[in-house]
């Protein structure tokens, strides 16, 4: 007897629809056979399978089984099928009524004793099923509070593969799962003893460009000695960037649902992703990759923050794997499994030392690098990498005055406000496109929106003569003048605002290398 099921296999962050055609009572001896391009994972399902039907008090079948996973030529990995794989068995051995299963998208691991385990995904194939015009989803708990998010369709938390069974056959009804969102908690209130930027000492001007940065999704670049501060502020960014929309949301939690990283205990509804990998990762793990394609640092840190410290550190090959997602907020990766696009709309905040030993420029320490080493270490970053780099500021060693200072900075919530109001104006200028800030203006929008009289025209040119800037430079030094006037709350871009913005660039081109 034949009974075929709905499931998924991942595809980057999205999910393609895979057929679970299971064949019982076939003349030959006993045996099960699994086809369609299955990896090691994939293949173990039927050990997991036979032990979960014995242990939830079903027959496993005694005859020659055979499990189609269709379409044929897509690669399939994890323990997605093992439900399916489940129930196929038992409708197809008579032991479950069938009527009901194309009604329904079945994913879900099972453990020996027949629970259920959570899978990857699961907003990925909400968003499927409901497109597919499914009535619902049988996921394990965890996944099935993911899945929730997605209107449109039913969501069941199944716990094993007897309620599952049960539930299918109507003799159990089993409620909808809620959005995990409901036990999520929220960023609105932090933790007491939680980072904050009033903890900073002095820096003023860093403070300054990191504010800029934040309200305009502006790159960032600091250059200062050891114990400026540089990463102290890098992970207090969070705390004055304003709350994602609903659907900024749901697209992160889509990318860390795809990586594995459940919602529940490991993200806050309504936070950003912070992520800081270290100098040693490799180009597939701050890209994204692996047989079939999966996110990376950059798409987990999606609408959200990438901390890059010691930049000068990183694999050349690896930073120069930023250039596409920095440019145009996404990354097309192809595999031989096939070729996927990951958003990766991130705003970089990076830090480096102004060369090898750290103390060039400061005056409590003497460096020792020779020219030739400082120009070495600087060349590490390439001039097209440093050009998508917004906003250049250099984070000068504290004194011990400022270090012994009782007197609070400002604190993280009072610059949100400031920056929540500029990307609210942000927000309206662009309702009509797809442009989230002014760091991701188009050529067109640059034209419309960061108009400049002939007089600043003048002193843009000259600047750009002066220290030898690209083309590119110069959208970014007008992107960075209108973020710094909604900062304003003016409507057209001054001389303060231009003059800011070009000493933002002051350690490009020449003076940098």
């Amino acid at each position: 007897m034949l009974a075929t099921l709905a499931s998924a296999a991942l595809q980057g962050i999205d999910a393609a629809l895979v057929h679970v055609e299971v064949n019982t009572n076939e003349a030959g001896d006993p045996d099960l056979i699994l086809v369609g391009l299955p990896d090691a994972a994939v293949k173990e399902s039927g050990d997991r399978v036979y032990s979960a039907l014995s242990n939830s008090g079903y027959k496993p079948p005694r005859t020659r089984t055979t499990i189609n996973l269709a379409p044929g030529n897509l690669r399939k990995e994890g323990p997605f099928y093992d439900l399916p794989i489940a129930l196929g068995i038992l409708a197809a051995s008579g032991q479950l009524k069938a009527e009901r299963l194309d009604e329904w998208f079945i994913a879900g691991e099972l453990s020996l004793s027949g629970a259920t385990r959570p899978v990857r995904g699961a907003l990925a194939m909400a968003r499927l099923a409901r497109s597919l015009g499914k009535r619902g989803l049988l996921l394990p708990a965890i996944s099935a509070e993911e899945a929730a998010f997605v209107d449109g369709v039913e969501v069941h938390a199944v716990d094993s593969l007897s309620r599952a069974a049960k539930f299918l056959s109507g003799e159990i009804v089993l409620p909808r799962a809620v959005p995990a969102r409901d036990r999520l908690s929220s960023p609105a209130q932090p933790a007491e003893g939680a980072a904050d930027f009033s903890e900073i000492k002095g820096q003023h001007a860093l403070r300054r460009a990191i504010e800029v940065a934040v309200a305009g999704a502006h790159n960032v670049l600091m250059i200062g000695p050891p114990g400026a501060g540089k990463s102290m502020v890098a992970k207090r960014v969070p705390t004055i960037i304003p709350a994602p929309t609903l659907d900024e949301q749901l697209e992160i939690l889509s990318i860390h649902s795809a990586a594995g990283r459940t919602i529940s205990g490991e993200m806050a509804w309504g936070a950003r992703p912070f992520r800081g990998p270290h100098h040693t990762i490799s180009d597939v793990g701050l890209l994204g990759g692996g047989t079939i394609p999966g996110p990376g640092e950059i798409s987990l840190a999606h609408h959200g923050v990438l901390f890059l410290d010691e930049l000068p550190e990183f694999k050349r090959s690896a930073l120069e794997v930023l250039r596409q997602p920095l440019e145009d907020g996404e990354v097309t990766i192809s595999r031989s499994a096939g070729k996927v696009t990951l958003p990766s709309a991130f705003t970089l905040v990076a830090a480096m030392n102004p060369c090898p030993c750290g103390y060039l420029g400061d005056t409590r320490h003497e460096c020792r690098c020779t020219p030739t080493q400082i120009q070495r270490y600087r060349a590490r970053i390439s001039g097209p990498l440093l050009d998508r780099i917004d906003i250049h500021i250099e984070a000068p060693a504290l004194s011990i005055t400022e270090l012994r200072s009782e007197q609070p900075g400002e604190s993280s919530a009072a610059i949100r406000t400031r920056t929540q109001a500029a990307r609210a104006r942000q927000q309206a200028r662009f309702a009509q496109s797809k442009t989230t800030a002014n760091a991701r203006m188009t050529h067109a929008q640059i034209r419309k929106h960061c108009v400049i009289d002939s007089t600043l025209g003048d002193l843009l040119q000259q600047a750009m003569e002066q220290l030898q800037l690209s083309a590119r430079a110069y959208d970014r030094i007008l992107k960075v003048a209108r973020t710094i006037a909604d900062l304003a709350g003016e409507e057209k871009i001054s001389a303060p605002h231009l003059l800011e913005a070009i000493q933002y660039r002051s350690l490009d081109r020449a003076v940098f290398y």
